[in-house]
């Protein structure tokens, strides 16, 4: 009893100090007594000069450790499997014992035999090794994975004794010491900047207190967290390349969450897990947690499960394994966010965070080898009755396609490929759902495939859920996001499977020989943006066609739709030879058909020099961060600019908007945020470069900022319901949060019509579109019956969760809303066309926004006195 009693009196002191007073701590304080360490392989204290804990890593300090264990120890191998934007490396450490090191290519191949079913049967999982994937620090302000990689792979390289040699016989770790470097680089820069000789955990003092955009996320302010499925951004694709070599049995991810919070670990929420994952996941995760209370347990840190989080949305790292065989499982610390923070448990120190995560990454370590073979036949079960509910689903098939456009069927089938996705061309015409598919741009995907579950959950449509409150988003359907019809098929007609796709970016070509006339090219290609400004950048004049011609090409007679790009080479004859190698560059780049014309009289229709062409000014585009703005939306927007379609784009900072010149920008962009930062000089500044001929574009709760401050004259549907003589009905105390949330709008695809004649909508070719929207700001349409070129259905929802209370106000509303100020043009968005950097189907509204905003008439947006 004396003994139990000392024990638990020196987990407590030792808890207290290390919470409380020192920056600095033992290595003894983060490992197992009882381990021994080869005296051979360098300690991180003796690598840093520091010990792990006392300052911040950046990325670089980090991936300098690894590679020299990688040099001392011969269990360890290192290999780059990517590259940020910021290019910094992203380094994967394959760990296991010296024996499977040199087999590691033989156990590589028959662990991915696991999720073949015409093989799987046939292994023997007494000799397999278990495969782990440790990933640490997704979001880069949540430091304390990324450092305590340090600590567990130098246990791992230097532990001796029979259970470390025998645990590396039995598991293969791979471990991902920092899934953001450049994000954890601005982290670690600021809080050691901010670190004074004494430790301040005052919460308000500035080291705890990031500016905008803080380090969660990578360098264009993207949730990597949130890209698993989308697969945007190099961090993820060379990431899931990775995993799809191995396929990990088990992967874990490590976050921080506030620090007033303990210790998180899975199961989530039961109510909320995916229903597309077997029953089998949720069991084992919940046997896996067991050995995490056991460890924590042990040092006497407090923890919780089965609240708060859950794995509903795939896109996240805890949750895409358990829809691919795998076993995910989420790691939230209560963060100091710098080296010591108060926090309602006592003072939180960064080493007492570094050493829940080291200690929980043991714990993993423990159950997959404990849970070895337990864990290999979940996989190998997992994929067999993949193919078992395959064969008893109603669905066998999903057709989608876009004829106008065939680069965004690319890049669709290039995320559902990255997936390891069978993706088929369609080899004859077929009629689905009311849409006509046809051969060369159509795609059909089999469900009877090992990768049943995640197929469906890409492409299902779902509006019906056990739990209406949701961590992340209620539905990602990829061909709405798309902005492609799809189809399901009930049956399936092999011969309408062509050649299995491979993901090949669609040239485009210049038909016909040079001219000195003019060259065309339509707007529905997705990157038209993309080559009408590589135009512009040079100097050469451009048009848009505000109405449909027809015109003799050197394929024969063709119809150009509105939005018909025009350039005109007669009257800019001296950049003849340049013009000619821009439209070469863009039909290679850019994926577009361009037409050599050589007269300027057409068909039928408007003629070239017709004044039904307007001229296309080069943008000059402001994007406003700072205070205030969603870092994620101003992310998503430049991203798609700079990144995507490769236009200049100036940051302009609400700081200094109040004193900016306005005139050096013809497009100032909004998205989400309050915007409280712009003073009444700023707001008169902004009303007068919008008089002159400015565009400002609004999204989202921008939106309520203008209306607020009279810059946009539009009005906002209100929920009228809580007036003051309303009787409220009680509720249960407990259920508030509950039914808070239930009322929100988590991420739900809508459907909107629209007219294809405005500008805004130059490009689409049908009359229904798919939208993403994740916030309740209803707008009325406009009184001018051409304000309003977008407006949602009177039945929108198509996917996602949406409480009945919302119907009201979003049914018949604005999703584009169109003012015109005197030379100038206001457009309000109702939802974000850029979310998540996938939704490309509404990416070409933001450009239209951008390149043909100023073209719209004054008449067409003018509002009632």
């Amino acid at each position: 009893m004396f003994s139990l009693f000392r024990h638990s009196l020196f987990i407590i002191l030792s808890l207290f100090i290390s919470r409380t007073i020192f920056s600095q701590v033992p290595l003894s304080y983060y490992f197992p007594s009882s381990v021994h360490y080869n005296p051979s392989i360098p300690t991180p204290q003796s690598f840093f000069g520091f010990q792990v804990g006392e300052l911040h890593f950046s990325p670089d300090q980090i991936h300098a450790y690894m590679r020299t264990l990688d040099a001392a120890s011969d269990r360890i191998t290192i290999e780059q499997m990517g590259e940020t934007y910021e290019q910094r490396p992203i380094f994967l450490l394959t760990i296991t014992s010296p024996e499977n090191h040199r087999n590691i290519q033989s156990i590589k191949e028959q662990h991915k035999s696991l999720t073949d079913p015409s093989k799987s049967s046939t292994l023997n999982l007494d000799t397999m090794p278990v495969v782990v994937w440790i990933g640490y620090s997704v979001h880069g302000n949540e430091p304390s994975g990324s450092n305590a990689s340090v600590l567990m792979a130098y246990h791992l390289a230097a532990a001796q004794g029979n259970e470390i040699e025998q645990e590396l016989k039995d598991v293969i770790v791979l471990l991902n010491p920092s899934i953001n470097p450049d994000g954890l680089n601005r982290f670690a820069t600021w809080a050691n900047m901010h670190k004074g000789n004494k430790l301040v955990a005052d919460p308000q003092s500035r080291e705890h207190n990031e500016i905008w955009p803080g380090g969660r996320t990578n360098h264009y302010w993207f949730d990597l967290n949130r890209d698993w499925m989308p697969l945007q951004h190099p961090e993820s694709r060379g990431r899931l390349e990775k995993y799809y070599e191995w396929r990990p049995n088990v992967l874990t991810d490590h976050h921080e969450m506030g620090t007033n919070n303990t210790f998180f670990f899975q199961p989530g929420v039961p109510s909320r897990n995916n229903p597309l994952a077997p029953a089998s996941v949720m069991n084992l995760t919940a046997k896996i947690a067991q050995y995490h209370a056991r460890a924590l347990d042990q040092i006497g840190s407090l923890y919780y499960s089965e609240e708060g989080f859950d794995d509903f949305y795939i896109g996240k790292g805890s949750s895409y394994p358990d829809i691919t065989g795998g076993i995910g499982i989420l790691f939230e610390q209560g963060s100091s966010r710098g080296h010591l923070q108060e926090s309602i448990h006592g003072d939180v120190s960064f080493p007492f965070t570094i050493r829940n995560q080291l200690t929980t990454s043991f714990s993993t370590l423990k159950a997959a080898h404990d849970m070895r073979k337990e864990l290999l036949a979940h996989q190998r079960d997992f994929y067999t009755a993949a193919i078992r509910e395959s064969d008893r689903a109603t669905i066998k098939a999903y057709v989608f396609g876009s004829s106008g456009d065939p680069v965004r069927a690319y890049h669709l089938v290039d995320i559902l490929r990255r997936h390891e996705i069978q993706v088929y061309e369609l080899s004859k015409p077929l009629r689905a759902e009311g849409t006509v598919f046809e051969p060369g741009a159509a795609y059909v995907v089999p469900t009877n495939q090992s990768q049943y579950r995640l197929l469906t959950s890409l492409f299902e449509k779902r509006t019906s859920f056990d739990d209406s409150l949701f961590y992340d988003v209620s539905t990602w359907r990829m061909p709405a996001a798309f902005n492609m019809r799809s189809a399901e098929l009930k049956s399936l007609d092999r011969s309408l499977l062509g050649k299995e796709v491979q993901s090949t970016f669609p040239r485009g070509s210049v038909v016909g020989p040079t001219t000195d006339y003019a060259y065309v090219f339509e707007w529905t290609g997705y990157y038209a943006p993309r080559a009408l400004y590589r135009f512009l950048k040079a100097d050469v004049k451009a048009k848009v066609g505000t109405r449909p011609f027809e015109a003799v090409t050197s394929e024969g007679k063709k119809r150009f739709d509105f939005g018909t790009i025009v350039i005109p080479v007669g009257i800019q004859p001296e950049k003849a030879d340049t013009i000619r190698k821009l439209v070469e560059k863009a039909a290679e780049e850019d994926g577009i058909r361009v037409f050599a014309l050589n007269t300027g009289m057409t068909v039928t229709g408007i003629d070239l020099g017709s004044p039904s062409f307007q001229v296309v000014q080069l943008p000059k585009v402001a994007l406003l961060v700072g205070q205030g703005v969603s870092f994620t939306d101003a992310g998503e927007a430049w991203h798609v600019l700079d990144r995507r379609f490769e236009m200049e784009v100036s940051l302009l900072e609400l700081s200094l908007f109040n004193r900016a010149d306005l005139s050096r920008y013809t497009t100032i962009v909004m998205v989400g945020g309050t915007y409280t930062g712009i003073d009444s000089s700023g707001r008169e500044s902004l009303k007068h470069w919008i008089d002159n001929g400015g565009t400002l574009i609004a999204m989202e709760n921008a939106i309520e900022w203008t209306i607020n401050n009279k810059i946009a004259a539009a009005r906002l549907r209100k929920d009228e319901s809580s007036k003051k003589d309303t009787i409220v009905a009680r509720r249960s105390y407990a259920d508030e949060e509950a039914f808070t949330r239930a009322l929100e709008i988590p991420g739900t695809i809508f459907e909107v019509r629209y007219d294809r004649t405005h500008p805004l909508l130059f490009g689409y070719q049908d009359s229904l579109m798919y939208v993403f929207r994740n916030t309740t700001v209803f707008l009325d349409p406009s009184k001018n019956p051409y304000a309003t070129p977008a407006q949602y259905t009177e039945k929108p929802l198509i996917s996602g969760y949406m409480n009945k209370q919302h119907e009201k106000y979003i049914k018949g509303s604005a999703a584009l809303l169109i003012q015109a100020n005197k030379s100038g043009r206001v457009i309000l968005m109702t939802d974000n066309p850029n979310f998540r950097a996938f939704w490309y189907g509404t990416n070409k509204l933001f450009l239209n926004s951008i390149f043909f905003g100023a073209t719209i008439r004054a008449s067409s947006g003018r509002t009632e006195k």
